[in-house]
């Protein structure tokens, strides 16, 4: 037996609890890992409340993200003793993902852990922060570079956002960070933001042109705070979209994209190639600055998950939260 965090919809109950779970159990996949860390994600805290269908079937093992150690397998790519990670790929919404002591999934999924992150850095790091790169990736797609202008980041003090200002910071990016928690505006300032901005000014329905501001954004939010963001960019500006945390509705009109020529480029971080993930860890590798990461995480057991998933919905969590799935 083993402990992992169990998901199950019985008599239209839902229930999340802390269990121990059976080798026999785990579902079928190539390699089985022993799971070394996990996080606690913005999805998975709506997959653990059922405060949105996340998971598409019951039981499940929660856990967008892992890394760990092989213990068996029957892929060609991997061998008992190597170090993997693993994101997205439906993990912890239609197959059993990291919040327990033991995954098995398809290779196919894994990426040998990075050099020169730990485990444990790797998941300071997690779905949020590989998510975050993917978003500098795309902005940079699309032309932008630190000497276009400054650069917008909403939900800034949330996981991605916290590694998003790091990296666009370090790579010389003028950042402006968008935060409803004003007392975060310290925290944001180490990592590498010069400007706060509060949500509030974001939050609102707005015109459909506002003044320009900004030659790029990386937006987790969603609902009107990304019209607001797309009406206040540059000309010709790009916009990096990979959240709905306010919501999913886009209440804007198309006058930034065929008045300033305005990119909205969506960023998805579940399916994207094995190409792109490799290339996103190796930037990260590169241009994240690894001795910020113990501000941006805070490490927790796993029998915290359960109490933190509800606040992370309420916006009470900070930054990046990594679970030590074996204590």
């Amino acid at each position: 037996m083993f402990q992992g965090i169990w998901i199950d919809k019985e008599d239209g109950q839902y229930r999340a609890c802390l269990r121990g779970i059976t080798k026999e159990q785990l579902p079928e996949g190539d390699v089985t890992v022993r799971v070394s860390h996990s996080t606690l994600n913005y999805k998975d805290a709506l997959a653990i409340t059922g405060k949105s269908p996340v998971v598409r079937q019951f039981p499940m093992v929660p856990g967008i993200d892992f890394a760990g150690v092989v213990e068996t397998s029957s892929h060609p790519d991997y061998k008992s003793g190597d170090s993997v990670v693993l994101n997205g790929w439906g993990v912890g919404e239609k197959h059993w993902g990291g919040l327990a002591e033991f995954a098995r999934v398809s290779g196919d999924w894994l990426v040998p852990l990075q050099a020169p992150f730990s485990l444990r850095q790797a998941m300071g790091i997690g779905t949020a922060g590989y998510t975050a790169m993917l978003c500098v990736m795309a902005l940079e797609r699309h032309g932008l570079t630190p000497d276009g202008g400054p650069v917008v980041v909403t939900g800034a003090a949330g996981g991605v956002g916290s590694v998003a200002v790091a990296v666009l910071a370090r790579l010389g990016y003028e950042v402006s960070a968008v935060t409803g928690r004003p007392e975060q505006a310290d925290y944001l300032t180490r990592l590498g933001a010069r400007h706060i901005v509060e949500r509030a000014s974001l939050s609102a329905p707005g015109k459909p042109l506002a003044r320009e501001q900004w030659a790029g954004a990386i937006d987790v939010a969603g609902g009107y705070v990304l019209a607001n963001v797309c009406a206040a960019m540059c000309y010709r500006g790009v916009v990096a979209a990979c959240g709905l945390a306010s919501g999913m509705d886009f209440p804007a009109t198309v006058a930034p994209f065929i008045l300033r020529g305005v990119t909205l480029a969506g960023v998805d971080s579940v399916m994207a190639p094995r190409a792109e993930r490799l290339q996103a860890w190796k930037r990260l590798a590169s241009d994240l600055d690894v001795t910020l990461l113990e501000a941006i995480t805070q490490e927790v057991p796993l029998a915290r998950v359960l109490e933190l998933a509800p606040q992370m919905l309420e916006g009470k969590v900070r930054g990046r939260v990594v679970v030590a799935v074996r204590g």
